[in-house]
């Protein structure tokens, strides 16, 4: 037995068709007005006959302005979209700049990891996040110089590179970091 489509018939409906002289029994729902659909509302039953006769004269529009069918037609929703407004209260802390974090997953961590005097620190600094971070893998604080970065970074690379300490490898990843941390340093706002 196949599915069953459904075509609008009224299972178990009882009585005629409601046009008058029509004898033929009344299975489909016809709404008795048009207007704005809230539920299914009043209805009178129809013969199948009598309902096409019905939905072919139907019109959707009837009695619309122009403008009003063409609202109804747009593909664009009628009411606004509601978006929650995100605002900070007076006392709360905005948190860190994202410019001045290369990663955004360092900003959302800086948020949390820092006490609220070492946030107003960097707040003041000079330097990004990023920049930040390169000063403290040389060790150095942030009111230094160029001239005074490009000294440590010298003295840590004589200190950590292979071939000045005796071929020993295990301080690589360090010097590494200390190489990183020249680059960054090298480019930064603050010594321009």
């Amino acid at each position: 037995m196949g599915r069953k489509s459904y075509d609008g018939r009224v299972e178990g409906a009882e009585g005629a068709c409601a046009v008058a002289g029509c004898e033929a029994p009344g299975e489909y729902r016809a709404p008795l007005s048009a207007g704005d659909f809230d539920g299914p509302g009043a209805y009178r039953l129809l013969c199948l006959d009598h309902i096409r006769e019905h939905n072919a004269k139907w019109d959707f529009f009837a009695g619309m302005s122009a403008e009003e069918i063409w609202e109804a037609q747009s593909p664009i929703p009628k009411h606004p979209r509601r978006a929650r407004a995100f605002s900070f209260a007076k006392d709360s802390d905005p948190g860190p700049a994202w410019a001045d974090f290369d990663d955004p997953l360092d900003a959302i961590a800086a948020r949390f990891r820092e006490s609220g005097s070492l946030r107003e620190a960097r707040a003041s600094s000079r330097f990004s996040g990023s920049e930040q971070a390169a000063l403290d893998v040389l060790g150095l604080k942030s009111d230094t110089d160029l001239h005074a970065v490009r000294g440590r970074y010298s003295e840590l690379v004589r200190r950590y590179h292979p071939d000045r300490n005796g071929g020993d490898r295990r301080h690589e990843a360090r010097l590494t970091r200390v190489i990183e941390a020249w680059q960054t340093l090298r480019k930064a706002k603050a010594f321009a």
